[in-house]
């Protein structure tokens, strides 16, 4: 009698706290156990039999498919889930030809939307090969999250209720976590955040963006707070000026609040200040109807080997990052003029391999760094040009001197190949992304790292400073993007939405908004403050490799695999999205404002200059 007045009290605490779910496995497992009488040897035939994940996923794709068109899209939704866990506990359990065979038949299904999991899965022939894969691992320790309104929710309960399909109901009680909203089902256009894989706790991302963000712009240019006061005032004078000229084209930045850097910044030199309010006066003002003057520089005949590009502040140099380990820097002012002899000797007395060689015999269009023990997947110019940042796959950060001809540090903290590494808006400090799951905060003259992110479920493939230096923001191939705080190194906004690894991230100029793009070409827009996507955009085929927004922030440029930059109107659509805040669930959608095709040529990087220039760059191969 105790025991049975023991589960009657279970099961009116799972009623009452709405665990249907639950509820629902424990009253399957109550009759399969008062019903049986087969031995122990009888019951474990059916309980390896493979047939039953075929037959309960194809059930419950039948069912599915055959919904009401008006729920069929959200209930659509459980089958990626399922089918990914069938697959899995199929190999698992030892079936692998079963296990193939399963995969083959029902692949189709999901090829649109997880292709790129799909093709990773898709060699998985034994448990081993489950235990040693990064998104076997990510899938098994972590939930889906899949928003369903109301009614879909009570459709998918009655469906598992009356077929008894424990198989189905195990996965989905263990391995999904349901959103349900009262109201209509969601619209199909809106579907890009509704199945994403989070952490185990179902709280996990709304505890992350329910804390505060500071997302204004930095309270001055740079420099120290105990500068002279005088000084202080006539440059926040210019800079106010400034800002008045730009508020007449779009309100963007002026309407940003002022956040005073919790990171101790370096001084800047009297002569960077005056050259940067100079670029100030003499910037173009950017909008939907003035658009930039582009400038594209291609490398040619790289023959698969340039890994990465980037562009200085003002477009005068670019470096280009090669899988034989070498970094080349071109100056542009100097290209299709001979080139110049110098000393054979560095001037720090660094090695020979170490030293930015200059050109072999004057007959190089280049200068050449040599350094790295393996290729070279990022490179990232500090803001004014004299400083070189380098990453490779010898799990390594190079810091270069442009001025002194010379290899200066190198930082090791990484256990594995370093993807990207980018400089803070003002220098000196320096964030890096990895394969080994973290970002790491540097500084220049410190050759251990300053803080370590850790949280991400897979590769964190790049890297973008907040433009007040208090954040920095990462993606990942676990499909997130995260925003962490420098001074605790806490993770404080997560965003999810990617359907592919985010390989591109930019902040805009007034610090509120965040573009990502993917693997699949998509770009988000994210409201920083409320951790919301505002504006997915569809534009570009593949890979998004490359962001920049406008000095102004009027503008967003992308680059992409598909030979294409393509320029989006910000202005005007986040204009359009304060006025709609309070609607809910409305929509907004960055407009494109046109496309630059480039024949043949991937766009690796996009810079805006200080003067709203658009410096670009790729590679093509003859």
């Amino acid at each position: 009698m105790e025991d049975e007045e023991m589960e009657r009290k279970v099961q009116q605490y799972l009623h009452r706290k709405g665990f249907r779910l639950t509820e629902l496995a424990l009253q399957e497992e109550r009759n399969r156990l008062s019903t049986t009488s087969l031995s122990d040897v009888s019951l474990s035939r059916p309980d390896n039999d493979p047939a039953r994940y075929y037959d309960g996923y194809n059930k419950l794709r039948s069912w599915a498919y055959n919904s009401l068109d008006q729920y069929k899209h959200e209930l659509l939704r459980v089958l990626y889930p399922a089918f990914i866990h069938c697959f899995m506990d199929l190999v698992s359990e030892g079936h692998t030809l079963e296990a193939r065979q399963f995969f083959l038949k029902f692949r189709e299904d999901h090829e649109l939307m997880h292709s790129r999991d799909l093709q990773k899965l898709e060699g998985t022939l034994s448990p081993l090969h489950l235990e040693e894969m990064d998104l076997a691992q990510s899938l098994r320790e972590n939930k889906f999250r899949i928003k369903l309104c109301e009614y879909s929710y009570e459709l998918l309960l009655q469906y598992l209720q009356k077929t008894q399909a424990l198989v189905m109901l195990g996965i989905i009680n263990e391995r999904i976590i349901f959103e349900v909203s009262a109201g209509q089902p969601s619209l199909i256009s809106d579907d890009a955040d509704v199945v994403a894989l989070v952490g185990t706790s179902k709280d996990l991302a709304k505890q992350i963006n329910q804390k505060e963000v500071h997302w204004g712009k930095k309270s001055s240019l740079g420099g120290k707070q105990g500068g002279p006061l005088n000084k202080k005032l006539k440059k926040d004078k210019l800079v106010g000026a400034t800002g008045k000229n730009t508020k007449s084209e779009t309100s963007m930045i002026s309407a940003a609040p002022r956040v005073k850097p919790e990171l101790t910044l370096p001084a800047a030199p009297v002569e960077v200040e005056q050259s940067i309010l100079e670029d100030l006066r003499n910037r173009a003002q950017l909008n939907n109807l003035a658009l930039p003057s582009v400038s594209f520089y291609t490398f040619l005949n790289t023959h698969n080997g340039l890994n990465c590009s980037s562009i200085s502040n003002d477009g005068s140099l670019i470096v280009g990052g090669f899988s034989d380990s070498s970094v080349k820097v071109w100056d542009m002012a100097k290209i299709g003029q001979p080139a110049k002899t110098s000393s054979s000797q560095g001037e720090n007395g660094s090695s020979q391999d170490e030293r930015l060689s200059s050109t072999s015999e004057g007959k190089r269009p280049y200068t050449l760094f040599q350094g790295h023990s393996g290729p070279v997947y990022s490179a990232a110019f500090s803001p004014f040009g004299d400083f070189l940042l380098s990453s490779s796959s010898d799990s390594t950060i190079r810091l270069w001197s442009t001025k002194l001809n010379a290899n200066l540090v190198c930082y090791k903290g990484h256990n594995y190949p370093v993807w990207d590494v980018q400089f803070s808006p003002v220098g000196h400090y320096f964030a890096s992304a990895s394969h080994d799951r973290t970002a790491r905060i540097w500084s220049m003259d410190k050759i251990q790292p300053l803080r370590i992110m850790a949280g991400h479920l897979a590769d964190v493939d790049c890297v973008q400073w907040h433009v007040n230096c208090n954040y920095i923001a990462t993606g990942s191939s676990d499909k997130t993007v995260r925003l962490w705080d420098v001074q605790t190194g806490e993770c404080i906004r997560m965003f999810i939405g990617h359907r592919s690894m985010v390989l591109s991230l930019a902040m805009s100029p007034d610090g509120r908004y965040m573009a990502s793009g993917d693997e699949d070409g998509t770009i988000m827009m994210w409201d920083l403050s409320t951790g919301r996507c505002v504006s997915p955009l569809a534009g570009h085929n593949s890979c998004v490799w490359s962001l920049a927004f406008s000095c102004e922030g009027a503008l967003l440029a992308s680059g992409s695999a598909d030979c294409t930059v393509k320029l989006w109107d910000v202005a005007s659509s986040t204009k359009a999205l304060k006025m709609d805040d309070t609607k809910a669930g409305s929509t907004n959608r960055l407009r494109l404002l046109k496309a630059l095709p480039t024949k043949s040529t991937p766009v690796y990087n996009l810079r805006f200059s200080r003067r709203n220039l658009l410096f670009a760059s790729g590679a093509l191969s003859l």
